[in-house]
């Protein structure tokens, strides 16, 4: 990573930046004590996602877009696996809807423990990685990679495998776990819990600036507690749209300096999805164990303070881990492990919460199944405008600090929101021209 102050510390650069998933730069530019501009160029080539699936079959999806992240692959498969459904007319029964659940809640879990102990919690305490830290703090970072290995173990054994779910496709699963496979990774959450609990009180004790953001809050809410897998989207504003609806409100936008679009809703508002826009927005729907550590923590119905984001991650590290524990407590197993979902022509939209926030996927269908076209919208399209308006208004407030602090605190400013820029540089058009 360089950083550069030139002509009077007007231009200030973090080029590549660090601990976030993917290639991008950050640009601030400042003239006579004031910021002027504030760019997040986002470098990494995209990947033409959209483009590879037109032509091919419905029940594709899953397993293609799984390989566009491989921190949150499930949200790509449930994502998509719901719009594919919604646009062939079919609703999964309630058993496989809560196994999804149960395997996205591996997802969060191993995605936030990454996030809380190796990318963020650096910032904090003053080291230039997890490297770094464990040197001096061995214990924490072995508890936060014990999370993960308890998320891990949850995906595998739902999904097939950690890493890119084989076990997930358009109707349900190709298998179902037993009820005495899931019993048998029960010790080993309810470890990683007591530690997620730990991770809350760990994390509430750091120093965090005085910063709080005006931005829209959007998140799903769901019907089924706390959101993950569904439900309809809603707004700090009020506002209460479907899925299909919020399809024509959040706009996308090329931006020169970027090969992610940048998403505004109306064409016009910025926003903000993810952790603490699902906390603000669903508070209520918290258990009573994560309520409760939010509590103790210093966290009340809303947070805005986007470096606190990482206690937010925290508490629903405990939520995941209270909710897994909660439905293989309940399982009786399924009558079947997918249901039959035949092609026809339509359109179908599927949003779930990824652990970066709102995840959402449009399929158009022609009669015999082909897709013929293809949206995908990540969190981290949604959030650029507004990380950029973070930046902004926070370069401004610590023009003071030196050139190293600025920009350490910058990146920090960046990472808050836990950007997945692999994500978000997938979906420019691909258009191939024969001579």
């Amino acid at each position: 990573m360089t950083h550069k102050l030139t002509s009077g510390d007007h231009v200030l650069h973090a080029d590549p930046l660090a601990r976030v998933e993917g290639e991008g730069a950050m640009r601030v530019v400042v003239s006579d004590g004031a910021v002027l501009d504030v760019e997040l160029r986002i470098f990494e080539p995209p990947r033409f996602f959209e483009g590879f699936l037109r032509g091919r079959a419905w029940t594709e999806p899953p397993d293609i877009t799984a390989r566009i992240c491989g921190i949150c692959p499930v949200a790509y498969q449930m994502s998509s696996c719901l719009a594919i459904e919604d646009a062939c007319g079919v609703v999964v029964p309630d058993e496989i809807r809560v196994m999804r659940r149960l395997l996205y809640c591996g997802e969060w879990i191993e995605s936030h423990a990454l996030h809380i102990y190796l990318l963020h919690a650096p910032d904090f305490l003053g080291y230039d990685g997890a490297v770094e830290m464990a040197a001096d703090h061995r214990a924490l970072v072995e508890r936060g990679l014990s999370l993960k290995k308890a998320g891990n173990a949850l995906m595998a054994l739902v999904g097939g495998r950690a890493v890119h779910p084989v076990n997930v496709r358009v109707g349900g699963f190709y298998r179902m776990p037993g009820r005495d496979e899931l019993r048998a990774l029960r010790p080993q959450l309810v470890r990683a819990r007591d530690d997620a609990l730990a991770t809350v009180a760990w994390v509430a004790g750091f120093e965090f600036p005085d910063f709080e953001q005006d931005q829209e809050y959007v998140a799903l809410r769901s019907p089924h507690g706390y959101p993950l897998e569904g439900g309809s989207v809603v707004t700090s504003s009020g506002r209460t749209m479907g899925i299909a609806e919020f399809a024509g409100t959040a706009v996308e936008e090329h931006v020169e300096r970027s090969n992610a679009l940048h998403a505004r809703l109306d064409g016009r508002t910025s926003y903000v999805v993810g952790p603490l826009a699902r906390y603000t927005l669903n508070h209520d729907r918290l258990g009573r164990v994560a309520r409760e550590a939010a509590s103790a923590a210093g966290l009340g119905p809303e947070c805005r303070n986007p470096f606190r984001s990482i206690i937010v991650r925290a508490v629903e590290l405990v939520e995941a881990l209270e909710e897994a524990l909660r439905i293989i407590d309940g399982w009786e197993g399924s009558p079947a492990a997918h249901v039959d979902v035949p092609p026809r022509a339509g359109v179908g939209h599927g949003a779930t919460e990824a652990p970066r926030g709102i995840l959402f996927h449009r399929y158009e269908l022609a009669a015999d199944g082909t897709i013929l076209d293809a949206v995908i919208v990540p969190p981290t399209s949604q959030n650029l405008v507004s990380m950029e308006e973070d930046l902004r208004r926070f370069a401004q407030q610590h023009l003071h600090l030196s050139q190293h602090d600025l920009a350490h605190r910058c990146e920090q400013a960046i990472r808050n929101y836990d950007p997945c820029i692999s994500c978000a540089t997938h979906f420019l058009d691909l258009t191939v021209e024969e001579s």
